[in-house]
């Protein structure tokens, strides 16, 4: 029975009496919070106050009551519709956050090891902690040794270490320490060690929750979202002088009307209305001019995408991350359960007089003895009968190849040293009946260089000589080929004082393990390199094995290509890595110190990297490259230095965050062309209407209509592109590449001039003007218009939503596209019956529905026209 932890009837106990360990959640704004700090948004206190002095001009008799009514109903639908959208995006944001922070913790209750909730952990739980680990409350510790990284709670970067608290130990004696041995925070990282540790304080009551309850977020903006910015506002200035010149344009062209400055000033009462008009009018196109619906596009395309990638097993922690994913040149990845299945097997028990064995029943008994204990003694993980609670993949696999089999007696663990990637080995001092004796587990290549001697079958101790030794590693060659990796097992007769011995182990046997490739891999593999970036597979294995994995993963194709050990990259200097870099497909026996030279030398090529990775030892090269690919199976120090989180350790996933990486791009692109556009073309309009003698080519209410479809509801009609299969095919975009290419600025110039055009024949061209009844204000004519402008808009949509000639290619895949394109047309319909004098509409017959249907789907011939030439120009 385990002397530590708590029975379940305790653990209920004692949540009643101290509480859970969950965090309280911070608070968050509500729907009408987020309403009133967008009506505090400049642009719309602007507005505000321009619908403020309309209306007292109408109270005067200068004004129109139902145009001063239009404006505020626009406003009112503009903000509630961007509130909404910001308050649902932002929730569904929240929940994959939560997602993100399910943490299962390992704990002893009712005498058993199990695994448990972080938030489920109560004050007096023994918690079990390994390297890798985030510890979870606040506690002592009550056995084992640990070295912690605290820097998240005190800034330090040197590590902690901590020791078994003595009895009668007092946790509030002395307040918060982080510099006292025995007591461990929650929020430190377990760097080296294994432990058990008792909670003291949890949920709001440790430290970190503290620190939770009183720090706030500082949310940085995202590369992408600072070049987005910057754009926005090269588009604000041209708003801006765009919008100050149509008011002087107006002003300007009411004074012609008049006859002159001396006629038109003459009535001043007129003067004042016409001034506001103006004003109002300029003010109403920089609110056009400024893309708004930028922000909301990222939020809308991100949501969308990121709920679509945890359906396909990849968690995105941060913005950033995703959006770098698209962009990747280089990708350095694992190959456990990421390339290969990560089920990891034992088929060959090879022992020092070349014996070799399949089943562990068939062990000599000697042998099975040593082999169990290695597996449940000289191992991280809490072993029980019939499971195993932590360790890696390796550990599991060598407890599923014990089968059913128990000792009567097990030896007892005096001491345990961790398997580190540096020593490449575990060992561990137990004591037996017969004395104290050390039982090692590591890499065949360093542990036997150090065997004198091998267990023979009748149990008995034998020379091991150099001619076993190599035809030994002779047969570990030819399985080496077959992608199957080795584990050597050994025991040394005595006690070592600090740590393995470097000579007089005795071989127990060598354990071969295989882990197939993935059958998909070697697709996802093609697909992502077919995308421009480059792929190399960093292991622990030994160069044998990793070459035939990297073989059969489809990595290694060309005699050219470059395979490296860790020994041998460290002969090379950094500029010879650098020249060889674009060669290199894999890295054998590689080390931590390897990945973060690796990433920086790839940084300084100026490539965007990537890198995945589990273990404590990979956070920093994680947390270095321009996105880390966390497993889901890793520590939590890893996911915490990731930006995306695999969660099924699937390379097949990595090449969906790449895939999704770039849709989010390439509907970003597609939604700033299109309002890019429409932008382009309402300023020329209505800056060039008043020279040209149009008196108000589209009034203030039909400008905020066009906005509202420019902005909010292109943003849902874009954010729903699918992820298509084309975007792998094209190059990753240069880390320096303006986000407005030369083919979005070609389809933005022709498409804004085509409606500015359109504009100018409705209004000047009397060909056009006869298409329409005749009427004292051209009523039916100015009505064609601004149902033409939205219709060209929406047949403008389908242009920009595809390179191809094929406007309705994969619109299957966004139905949502269809939906709204719809709504936009269908509310536009009824707003020539309904809209009346608020947005200067009257009903059209049959003939002047034509033409306008006409005006409008003819972009769609002038868009194809380009690309036909774009095409043609291309080859």
């Amino acid at each position: 029975m385990q002397k530590y932890g708590l029975t379940a009837a305790q653990a209920a106990e004692a949540r009643k009496k101290y509480g859970g360990n969950a965090l309280s959640a911070p608070p968050r704004a509500t729907f009408w919070d987020k309403l009133w700090e967008n009506f505090r948004d400049p642009m719309i206190k602007i507005l505000l106050l321009a619908l403020l002095v309309n209306a007292a001009f109408a109270y005067l008799g200068h004004g129109d009551w139902l145009e001063t009514a239009g404006i505020f109903m626009a406003i009112i639908l503009a903000t509630f519709v961007s509130t909404w959208s910001e308050y649902s995006n932002e929730n569904a944001f929240q929940k994959l956050q939560e997602e993100a922070a399910r943490i299962r913790c390992r704990v002893w209750r009712d005498g058993e090891p199990r695994e448990i909730a972080i938030d489920d952990l109560v004050a007096g739980d023994a918690v079990i902690l390994q390297a890798g680990d985030k510890v979870p409350v606040d506690g002592v510790l009550l056995e084992g040794s640990l070295k912690l990284d605290q820097a998240a709670l005190n800034g330090e970067s040197e590590e902690a270490a901590k020791s078994v608290a003595p009895q009668g130990f007092v946790w509030e004696a002395g307040g918060t320490d982080f510099l006292d041995e025995h007591r461990l925070y929650r929020g430190s990282v377990v760097v080296e060690g294994t432990g058990v540790m008792q909670a003291v304080k949890v949920g709001d009551a440790s430290v970190y929750g503290q620190l939770t309850r009183e720090l706030q977020d500082d949310e940085r903006d995202s590369p992408l979202k600072l070049k987005l910015k910057g754009l926005a506002r090269q588009i604000s200035k041209f708003g801006y002088a765009g919008g100050v010149l149509i008011a002087v344009a107006v002003m300007l062209h009411k004074m012609l009307l008049a006859g002159g400055f001396a006629a038109y000033t003459a009535n001043m009462t007129q003067v004042a209305g016409d001034l506001l008009q103006a004003v109002i009018l300029g003010i109403i196109i920089i609110v056009m001019a400024v893309p708004e619906g930028l922000p909301l596009m990222i939020a809308i395309v991100s949501s969308l995408n990121m709920r679509k990638m945890l359906n396909d097993n990849v968690l995105v922690r941060k913005l950033v991350g995703i959006e770098t994913a698209g962009s990747l040149n280089l990708l350095f990845t694992d190959k456990t359960g990421t390339i290969t299945k990560g089920k990891l097997e034992v088929v060959r028990f090879l022992t020092g007089d070349m014996q070799e064995y399949v089943g562990f029943g068939e062990l000599p008994e000697k042998i099975k003895e040593l082999t169990y204990q290695q597996v449940v003694l000289n191992t991280s993980a809490a072993v029980t009968a019939g499971s195993i609670v932590g360790g890696n993949m390796t550990e599991a696999a060598l407890n599923k190849y014990l089968a059913d089999y128990r000792m009567e007696r097990t030896p007892e663990r005096i001491r345990f040293v961790p398997f580190n990637s540096a020593s490449k080995y575990s060992w561990a001092q137990v004591k037996g009946s017969g004395g104290s004796y050390c039982l090692v587990k590591g890499a065949p290549e360093k542990l036997l260089l150090r065997t004198a001697y091998y267990w023979a079958q009748d149990g008995s101790r034998q020379p091991f000589t150099a001619a076993m030794q190599q035809r030994l590693e002779k047969r570990m060659l030819e399985l080496a080929g077959q992608a199957i990796r080795m584990l050597a097992l050994c025991t040394y007769e005595g006690t070592p004082e600090d740590d393995a011995p470097q000579e007089g182990l005795t071989l127990v046997g060598v354990v071969a393990i295989r882990d197939d490739v993935r059958p998909e891999a070697a697709e996802a593999i093609a697909a992502v390199q077919a995308a421009g970036v480059q792929v190399v597979m960093i292991t622990g294995d030994r160069k044998e094995t990793a070459v035939a994995i990297a073989k059969d993963a489809g990595l290694l194709r060309r005699p050219e290509e470059i395979v490296w050990s860790s020994a041998e990259l460290a002969a090379l200097s950094d500029e010879e890595v650098k020249l060889l870099l674009p060669r290199l497909r894999v890295v054998a026996r590689a080390l931590p110190m390897d990945k973060s030279r690796l990433v920086r030398l790839s940084q300084e090529l100026n490539l965007v990297v990537g890198m995945t990775g589990d273990g404590v030892n990979d956070s920093p090269a994680l947390k270095k490259a321009d996105v880390g690919f966390a497993m889901g199976s890793g520590t939590e120090v890893a996911k915490e230095a990731g930006d995306i989180v695999i969660l099924d350790d699937n390379f097949l996933s990595i090449k969906k965050a790449i895939l999704y990486g770039r849709t989010i791009y390439n509907s970003i692109c597609k939604f700033i062309v299109f309002q890019l556009t429409i932008n382009l073309s309402a300023v020329a309009i209505s800056f060039i209407a008043p020279f040209i003698g149009i008196d108000k080519p589209l009034t203030i209410t039909q400008i905020l209509w066009i906005n509202l479809v420019m902005d909010t509801l292109a943003a849902l009609a874009f954010g729903g592109e699918p992820a298509l299969a084309e975007y792998l095919q094209e190059r990753p975009k240069r880390r320096s590449a303006p986000l407005v290419s030369r083919a979005m600025f070609a389809s933005i110039a022709m498409g804004g001039a085509y409606m500015t055009l359109v504009a100018i024949a409705f209004f000047k061209s009397a060909w056009v003007d006869h298409l329409f009844r005749d009427a004292a204000d051209h009523i039916y004519t100015y009505t064609g218009f601004f149902c033409a402008y939205i219709f060209m808009a929406v047949a403008n949509g389908f242009n920009v939503r595809t390179k191809d000639l094929q406007l309705l290619k994969n619109l299957e895949l966004n139905k949502g596209f269809l939906q709204v394109m719809a709504l936009i047309v269908a509310i536009q319909v009824l707003l020539t019956y309904v809209g009346g004098s608020i947005l200067r509409t009257a009903p059209l017959n049959a003939q002047e529905w034509l033409a306008v249907i006409f005006c409008g789907v003819s972009i769609i011939a002038v868009d194809l026209l380009r690309k036909l030439l774009a095409k043609r120009n291309a080859e």
